[in-house]
């Protein structure tokens, strides 16, 4: 019954503009008993509110407000919460039931864009060669589709049990104990690690960085964008999906998928961790890489399956390129250019 009334509410939602969501909701919300027009005063005085302050804060280059000073990505809150879910990573009809869908277009899209970049073919693997970082790895959802590709992967997260879930389940497949492999540990100190060997093996060893539905949890993204830069190689790949900052994302990420339909389990979204598209370019950019594309993501939550989209209001993925290893030095020639030019004028994958 909940799936029904969502679909049919999602459509009409995500056919009109932002601003004139909110008054499309509150008939819909009416029957559930959830004030919808509370909700969108209460993320208006937010909005507003958060403007006020951070008018008053110096902010970094980027225009993008630091999260933490504590140059870690990990937040204390956060690993608690997945430690307590780190058992059920491969249930495919549990919390991450989502997750295990996306691997229908995040798989392809990871695919297709390092094909483009390294034009190597080898039938039947074709990441082989490519060496891959999986930050925020969890039980191994998407590592696992990498190292069949052929990719040689390391899958890394601060929540120790999920890497025991994760070697785990990737233990009874002898094709991928030879690809594959996973290590409780946080993308700084892998970056510190790499930093040490830099003048004995050059800087970077990775040929892409994979972060799926990890920056939203981070505590600090610049750190995680100059690590990010720190562990790739010239030429490199990132790539990204995460949620927009928008009011639409707040409604169905949180108050419908979270407190409504439970679809991922209540408290999994902070939507202050949310970063839009530009925001991120913005940011990656500053930290030496240049921004591909960008493509919106549609969850449906009747059939259970993803899709692609124009819009990136609520999901989208992002690929990105290592263009420079210091990431405070600017390109010789100039600056880069504006992120919404270069955001409007980019490919879809």
């Amino acid at each position: 019954m909940y799936a029904n009334k969502f679909g049919r509410f999602m459509l009409g939602l995500y056919s009109r503009k932002t601003a004139t969501a909110c008054g499309g909701l509150q008939s819909t919300a009416g029957r559930s008993g959830f004030s919808w027009t509370a909700v969108c005063k209460q993320r208006t005085l937010w909005l507003q509110r958060s403007a006020c302050l951070n008018t008053r804060k110096n902010t970094v280059p980027c225009h993008v407000r630091a999260r933490s000073a504590s140059q870690t990505t990990v937040d204390p809150d956060e690993v608690r919460r997945f430690q307590s879910l780190a058992s059920k990573w491969w249930d495919e009809q549990g919390e991450f039931a989502a997750l295990h869908a996306m691997n229908d277009l995040r798989v392809p899209f990871i695919r297709d864009n390092l094909l483009n970049v390294h034009r190597v073919r080898h039938p039947g693997k074709p990441l082989r060669g490519l060496r891959i970082l999986d930050v925020g790895c969890g039980g191994g959802l998407l590592t696992e589709p990498l190292g069949r590709l052929g990719a040689n992967v390391l899958g890394i997260d601060p929540v120790g049990d999920s890497i025991g879930t994760a070697q785990l389940h990737s233990s009874i497949d002898p094709d991928l104990c030879e690809r594959v492999c996973y290590r409780a540990s946080t993308l700084e100190e892998l970056a510190a690690e790499e930093d040490e060997a830099e003048e004995e093996q050059g800087a970077g060893q990775f040929d892409a960085v994979v972060a799926s539905e990890v920056v939203e949890h981070l505590a600090d993204l610049e750190t995680f964008a100059f690590c990010c830069n720190q562990v790739l190689k010239l030429g490199g790949s990132l790539f990204i999906t995460t949620i927009n900052k928008t009011n639409v994302s707040y409604a169905l990420g949180i108050v419908v998928a979270e407190q409504l339909l439970r679809i991922v389990p209540s408290g999994t979204h902070d939507w202050d961790k949310f970063i839009s598209p530009v925001e991120l370019e913005r940011l990656l950019e500053s930290n030496g890489f240049s921004v591909q594309s960008v493509q919106g993501m549609l969850y449906n939550p009747v059939s259970g399956a993803w899709s692609w989209t124009d819009s990136t209001a609520i999901n989208y993925a992002l690929h990105a390129v290592k263009v420079r290893d210091d990431p405070h030095t600017e390109q010789a020639g100039g600056s880069s250019p504006h992120p919404e030019d270069h955001h409007a004028a980019a490919t879809h994958g």
